[in-house]
């Protein structure tokens, strides 16, 4: 007798809390609708009207935010353009760094990391990567008055020196494992790191290929050395939520038309030296 009094108790117990749940999630854009499966960011993004893309706007010729105007620019700005246009809503770009990165996207502030994110097995751990979309690696660029002095990663790797970097991504983790006896002088701006060579602040830089040449073109005073044959292998790519695999199954489908059809090299055709 007593367990078939508690059943029913329990029951409806269940049922009014259900019903609270259900009534509290109901404003919630990533609520499921009864019956349905979770809802994906391929439903949310259209639902809200706007693609939030995290970029950090310092890394050309990839993400450039202009101090003066307040605008981003670059291919990988033109290619979420592209993305949000595709899914029928606004692209806003929403500020980031290259050491909070992977948490402003776990965290939801954005829906997709873009800007030359170089694929790494710690980013793979904590959100999904898209399709590649280039193949880079690491490389160097220097004064072309010294340009022969470092043509290896051991010839940069000699007391007196002094090797620039940028924190909090790629570049920093490659150099602190890489550079053991030049100095390594740290600069928080990565927009401004490159006048520190030009101005005999620092000797090197290791960073991607493409930035080598493309901060080459845009300063005669530097060169890339040799950006064909890099220090590393990398691909880029385009930081997704984990778990969310009809999102990341579309924006897959779109990079890899967008690099099969002309669209890719059409935007980045502009940028390359």
């Amino acid at each position: 007798m007593r367990r078939e009094t508690l059943l029913p108790a329990l029951a409806l117990t269940l049922v009014t809390t259900a019903g609270a749940v259900t009534i509290g999630t109901t404003d919630d854009d990533t609520a499921p609708a009864a019956g349905h499966a979770p809802r994906t960011l391929l439903d949310t993004v259209p639902r809200r009207g706007e693609l939030r893309v995290c970029t950090t706007g310092d890394y050309r010729p990839f993400s450039y935010l202009d101090p003066a105007t307040g605008g981003y620019t670059g291919i990988d700005i033109d290619m979420a353009e592209h993305l949000g246009a595709g899914l029928g809503v606004q692209t806003r770009f929403v500020p980031t760094t290259w050491a909070t990165l992977v948490d402003d996207l776990t965290s939801g502030a954005c829906d997709i990391g873009m800007g030359g994110i170089s694929v790494t097995l710690p980013r793979a751990r904590e959100a999904y990567f898209s399709t590649p979309y280039l193949t880079d690696g690491k490389a160097a660029i220097a004064r072309c008055a010294d340009a022969d002095a470092y043509q290896s990663l051991e010839a940069i790797d000699q007391p007196g020196v002094r090797v620039i970097v940028n924190p909090g991504g790629t570049n920093e983790a490659f150099v602190r494992a890489n550079i053991h006896r030049a100095t390594v002088v740290p600069h928080p701006d990565n927009n401004t790191i490159f006048e520190e060579i030009v101005a005999g602040r620092a000797d090197v830089m290791i960073t991607d290929a493409s930035e080598t040449e493309y901060q080459a073109a845009i300063h005669p005073e530097l060169c890339a050395l040799n950006p064909d044959d890099p220090f590393t292998f990398a691909e880029k790519a385009y930081l997704l939520p984990r778990g969310d695999e009809e999102f990341k199954a579309y924006v897959d489908q779109w990079v890899h038309l967008a690099t099969n059809d002309g669209t890719y090299d059409t935007i980045a055709t502009p940028w390359q030296p």
